[in-house]
């Protein structure tokens, strides 16, 4: 059965919303004077959290030795309104012990193609790349 989620924004001051998800937790959106994210930078947040988890799980289901994994994620934005997306770029940078590349390149493919909705859907709307980097830990 389909999964239905629900938000609540409510308004805040000057360009503000204060946002209540459905599971509790409660984010401050603004456009424009700094007391909360904007909306972009929390779709850019959503991308890598949604990515990441589903990269990292694969990953751990492989028993790869993951120590560290970050993601920096750029979006770079037309420069005529409407102001979408029109490239962006996912960073997954991966500590571990003899993390196997191919293992890598497999979970980010899962990501982009089965698992993150996030990823799935900015790919169909705007140029998306994933690239990666491993370190080997010390």
């Amino acid at each position: 059965m389909a999964e239905t989620m629900n938000i609540q924004a409510t308004y805040g001051a000057g360009q503000s919303f204060n946002i209540a998800t459905g599971t509790g937790h409660t984010v401050t959106l603004d456009g424009g004077h700094h007391s909360g994210a904007s909306p972009m930078e929390l779709l850019l947040a959503s991308l890598a959290g949604c990515s990441g988890i589903s990269i990292i799980s694969i990953l751990q289901k492989k028993q790869e030795d993951v120590t560290h994994y970050e993601i920096h994620v750029q979006g770079v934005r037309a420069a005529v309104h409407p102001l979408v997306f029109v490239e962006i770029t996912a960073e997954h940078i991966i500590t571990g012990h003899h993390v196997r590349p191919q293992s890598v390149e497999r979970a980010i493919e899962l990501a982009e193609t089965r698992y993150c909705g996030v990823s799935i859907m900015l790919g169909k709307a705007t140029q998306l790349k994933h690239i990666y980097r491993i370190n080997e830990a010390e």
